[in-house]
């Protein structure tokens, strides 16, 4: 039996595929780290337009708006960055530059929720009080998975 033979008739042939990919994929570090980043980046574009349609925004809202979605691109972006760094030094590292590294992470995490507080407040005592409603509901669910969780809910 030939691999392509393997490959079409048998469920363990096309996992076999699938891991040599992942292994090829492995090999090419930037390759996958530009892939994952892309993924991420189209995430957190996700999490910013279903926010949008949740909350109802209107068009006179959309200057506050505009401000809240550039924090949570930024904010992304950092993270991405922070985690990507993490990710190619993680053998390099000593205990203590791996406490520093996620510690970065954190920082750069609470930050990024304090400026998104600030973006959003003005926005949210503009809110109609069915808006305000979809928010209290979006944000109250985010807390059990984080802001990721917004794009599920």
């Amino acid at each position: 039996m030939n691999f392509a033979h393997f490959y079409r008739s048998s469920r363990n042939g096309r996992l076999l595929a699938l891991a040599m990919l992942v292994l090829a994929l492995a090999c090419v570090p930037g390759l996958a780290r530009s892939a994952d980043n892309d993924k991420r980046e189209d995430r957190a574009e996700q999490r910013v337009k279903s926010m949008h349609e949740k909350l109802m925004i209107t068009a006179a809202q959309e200057p506050l708006w505009s401000k809240v979605a550039d924090v949570m691109r930024e904010d992304a972006r950092k993270l991405d960055t922070l985690a990507s760094t993490r990710t190619e030094h993680a053998q390099d590292r000593n205990a203590v530059e791996d406490l520093k590294s996620y510690s970065e992470i954190t920082d750069a995490h609470a930050e990024g929720l304090r400026r998104l507080t600030a973006a959003f407040t003005p926005l949210y005592d503009g809110m109609s009080e069915t808006q305000k409603k979809a928010a209290d509901k979006l944000f109250r669910g985010a807390g059990k998975g984080g802001m990721h969780a917004v794009k599920d809910k």
